[in-house]
């Protein structure tokens, strides 16, 4: 969750990186194909959660894509996450962070989106930082998450909000977007559900936010729930797994694997998306927390290894 050092440096990033060409340019690179918006388990398999099997009987379905991850708590699963999810090369924004917008990161995979709102000309708008660079209206991005979860009928999706607006406006959006019905409300007491129970309950988004986060019930305080570490990374030799914020005993991990210097781009995804440098990192600060990486976040996802990344983690 990308928080800009000043305004007036932003903005002079933001003008550079204009200036300078194609930020979001370049094919994809590594070893994942383009997806065709069907379900992968653990070892890449196309798992369809509708089929049979040979003798007619119905094959075991899955939750996330994977069938063992049904029994899994919500806290025990790791989600590939798109940082700034919304800021993409595709709809034409400026010093993107990612290459294709919020319905085809879904349709490949991602299962959690970092978005941040602002509100401009009255309106509650996903911008990073400047809407100029970028914008679209908050309730139009829901609807594309909408869109995926009614035709993926087996998949939790997680939103994290860095938000500027309140949360009444937010709410607003998720009414125009027909969502309310998929909102996940935390147990008050107890652990997380597990994947497979929130399948069958239908609640199947989860909404953390920095800002007036318990306004609603399904409205999370991220820094209740989660801890973090630090989003403000150069380059490679930046990266720690010291806490930044939130608590050290909130159960879920979000994981900040970018670099901005002095925005994102893909030659700095290049750098960092790769094993072994992600898996490693992955499982040191796995190791050092004692806490499972939950939201693996990174720019430029079809860039790199992390869905193979995130796939480790989740095995069997």
């Amino acid at each position: 969750m990308l928080r800009t050092r000043s305004l007036a440096g932003f903005f002079l990033s933001l003008y550079s990186a204009s200036c300078g060409g194609d930020a979001g340019g370049g094919d994809t690179v590594g070893e994942m194909a383009e997806s065709d918006g069907e379900m992968r388990d653990a070892e890449g398999e196309t798992v369809d959660a509708e089929a049979g099997d040979e003798s007619g009987e119905t094959a075991p379905v899955a939750c996330n894509g994977s069938t063992h991850l049904c029994d899994r708590r919500y806290d025990q699963v790791a989600y590939p996450t798109t940082h700034n999810a919304m800021s993409n090369a595709d709809d034409g924004w400026i010093a993107p962070n990612q290459n294709h917008g919020i319905s085809r990161q879904l349709e490949d995979g991602v299962r959690a989106l970092m978005l941040d709102t602002h509100d401009d000309a009255g309106q509650t708008m996903l911008c990073h930082g400047y809407c100029w660079a970028g914008s679209k209206p908050l309730a139009e991005g829901l609807r594309e998450i909408a869109a995926f979860l009614q035709t993926h009928p087996r998949e939790v999706v997680t939103i994290i909000f860095e938000s500027y607006v309140t949360a009444a406006a937010t709410a607003t959006a998720f009414e125009d977007a027909a969502l309310p019905d998929l909102l996940f409300v935390p147990p008050p007491s107890g652990p997380w559900p597990t994947l497979g129970a929130m399948v069958d309950a239908g609640t199947r988004l989860v909404v953390f936010t920095d800002n007036e986060g318990g306004a609603y019930p399904w409205y999370l305080d991220v820094w209740s729930w989660a801890w973090e570490t630090d989003f403000d990374n150069q380059t490679p030799r930046d990266f720690s797994c010291a806490r930044n914020r939130g608590s050290d005993g909130n159960l879920l991990f979000i994981f900040n694997h970018f670099l901005t210097n002095p925005v994102a781009n893909p030659d700095l995804a290049e750098q960092v998306n790769y094993n072994p440098l992600l898996i490693d990192r992955l499982h040191e600060c796995q190791a050092g927390s004692g806490r499972l990486p939950n939201f693996v976040t990174v720019d430029f996802y079809d860039l790199g290894d992390l869905f193979a990344a995130v796939n480790a983690l989740n095995a069997p």
